[in-house]
């Protein structure tokens, strides 16, 4: 398409947000569930924004991703079969198959979010074309109430609870992850922003202390989020976070072990915050 230099402005609040000059404009398009644009920047590289939302960076996506895959997957002894629902980028899915799983579902209801990151995100094509992934076109929700197969680990990448991923923010989708979990299963998620959304994560803490033993909180920074820090979930009836449970994976920019336990120490308005929703 060929744009020059058109600023890209994501709000975070009706007062402030994030912008990025576009060096050009790959694709933007809409889809049956939203609208897909990548983008160049300068010093961020290639950029995919889904409905006016960044998802993820060539320059940062080792935060999130990171952050997203490897506590759970550093505190399960033996992660052998592994979930993702969404994560339709593949920043996830490549940080899985650094470990030695038996298998890997990814499930997103995008098909199209797909084949634009195989062609503009250098990681996506290799991840998909590992012999231990299944690609499965759908609804999160849906596929776990068919399915009959459990997991060791579900990781959630979802956006935030709006378009397509409302579903995938309620307690009964929870009950249907922990109803997949192997004994000793661990389940984790993206929640979002302790600064902007912290109504959502008090809500969220309620929810799913009535469905897992074990709920904790985590954050980790990623840049070109709101705040800049981002907010996760550890869940499990039996694992308890924080003790890495084996070699971590060569070759991480930012996640290790002390990372893992600096992680579950939140700031004293996270914790405040997730407390008055747990009691309302």
């Amino acid at each position: 398409m060929g744009t020059v230099k058109k600023e890209v402005k994501e709000y975070h609040h009706p007062s402030c947000g994030i912008f990025f000059d576009a060096d050009k404009i790959l694709i933007e398009e809409n889809s049956v569930y939203q609208n897909i644009k990548v983008f160049e920047n300068e010093f961020y590289g290639n950029v995919l924004v889904l409905d006016g939302l960044v998802q993820t960076t060539e320059k940062d996506e080792f935060f999130y991703h990171e952050m997203l895959a490897h506590p759970a997957l550093s505190i399960h002894p033996n992660p052998r079969d592994v979930l993702i629902i969404g994560g339709g980028d593949g920043g996830v899915l490549k940080e899985v198959l650094r470990y030695p799983v038996h298998s890997v579902r990814l499930v997103e209801i995008d098909s199209r979010v797909l084949e634009v990151c195989k062609e503009y995100f250098s990681w996506m094509t290799p991840a998909l074309a590992d012999k231990r992934v299944e690609l499965v076109i759908g609804d999160g929700k849906e596929f776990l109430q068919e399915i009959k197969m459990s997991f060791d680990v579900v990781l959630v990448d979802s956006s935030e609870p709006i378009g397509p991923s409302v579903s995938l923010h309620t307690g009964e989708f929870y009950q249907s992850i922990k109803a997949r979990l192997k004994p000793g299963g661990v389940a984790a998620a993206q929640v979002g922003s302790p600064f902007f959304h912290k109504m959502f994560l008090g809500r969220m803490a309620a929810d799913l202390r009535t469905v897992f033993r074990r709920v904790a909180f985590y954050t980790g920074p990623v840049p070109t989020y709101p705040g800049g820090l981002w907010c996760y979930i550890f869940l499990s009836d039996r694992m308890i976070p924080q003790q890495v449970e084996k070699e971590i994976p060569a070759g991480l920019r930012y996640f290790n072990a002390d990372i893992l336990r600096a992680a579950f120490a939140l700031p004293a308005f996270v914790v405040e915050d997730v407390k008055k929703g747990m009691i309302r």
